[in-house]
């Protein structure tokens, strides 16, 4: 979990693979990227076996070019389509029971805490809704009321996408899915409202269509997750197989439905706002 990790021992780079050199040389260790610098760089996710076109892969790619120290970061996820990619990246990876992400999570940042008390370790759980708030439920909200000190990102597809095309608490009242063939009875859980009930200190909604955007918000999440409290970003990421979205047109949904439905939103409580506007204060000193 640092930048040694990465770093072989002096004489043996040139007999690694290209693409293990390529990583140690020319990829994000130690460096603050920005969204017009992709493909310009070894990203520590490149190849998965998601579905052609997925918005979720995408969102992912982003989140891990936005983590501000991945040396220093560990993710946690469970079953879904998002551990797929999550877990083929160079960053720790653990995986969770179905259910206990954030539960696990809260362990590992008390645990690093005690090991590493000179150095942050920064703690991100990437799960989709179904492992996150049908299944997860009970160990989401026990972390945000116990203020931990990690961030929660739902991968947000509305369905069960990795297991056939179930409901789940996030599709929409009304949709018809392959295994919920009369439609959805129950409106979608407000989990944004849960987390506000919670005062979680940073809160945001969002969709993979504005790069930068996406980005800088999962930077301002982990940080404030890092040193004030909880964080919660909630992706929309369709799941172009159960809802019949031709690959073409993922992006084209992704706008519509940010324009209808899920539209940008950051909630951040009176301390995560002063500490952030620290942070971007003595960034832009230094420039």
């Amino acid at each position: 979990m640092s930048l040694e990790t990465v770093r072989p021992s002096p004489g043996f780079l040139e007999y690694l693979p290209v693409e293990y050199q390529d990583l140690v040389r020319h990829g994000q260790y130690g460096k603050s990227m920005k969204a017009t610098d992709m493909g310009k760089f070894k990203e520590l996710v490149e190849e998965h076996p998601m579905c052609a076109g997925c918005a979720m892969s995408l969102f992912i790619r982003l989140a891990f070019i936005a983590l501000p120290t991945p040396e220093h970061t560990i993710m946690v996820g469970t079953a879904g389509c998002g551990r797929l990619a999550i877990s083929q990246a160079n960053v720790p990876f653990i995986y969770g029971n179905y259910g206990d992400t954030n539960a696990v999570a809260s362990g590992l940042k008390k645990g690093l805490a005690v090991r590493f008390p000179n150095q942050f370790k920064d703690v991100v759980v990437m799960a989709g809704d179904g492992g996150l708030v049908d299944i997860g439920f009970q160990g989401l909200m026990h972390s945000w009321f116990r203020k931990e000190r990690f961030t929660t990102i739902m991968l947000d597809n509305e369905v069960y996408g990795n297991t056939g095309g179930q409901e789940s608490g996030m599709t929409m009242q009304g949709k018809v899915l392959k295994m919920a063939p009369r439609g959805k009875r129950d409106e979608k859980i407000d989990v944004l409202g849960l987390a506000q009930t919670a005062k979680v200190d940073y809160i945001a909604r969002i969709a993979p269509t504005n790069p930068a955007r996406v980005m800088r918000t999962i930077r301002r999440a982990v940080l404030v997750a890092r040193e004030v409290g909880a964080a919660y970003i909630q992706a929309y990421t369709s799941c172009n197989i159960e809802y019949s979205i031709p690959t073409p047109d993922v992006m084209r949904d992704a706008f519509d439905i940010e324009k209808e439905r899920y539209g940008f939103l950051e909630i951040i409580s009176d301390r995560a706002k002063e500490y952030l506007d620290g942070i971007e204060k003595k960034s832009k000193e230094k420039k």
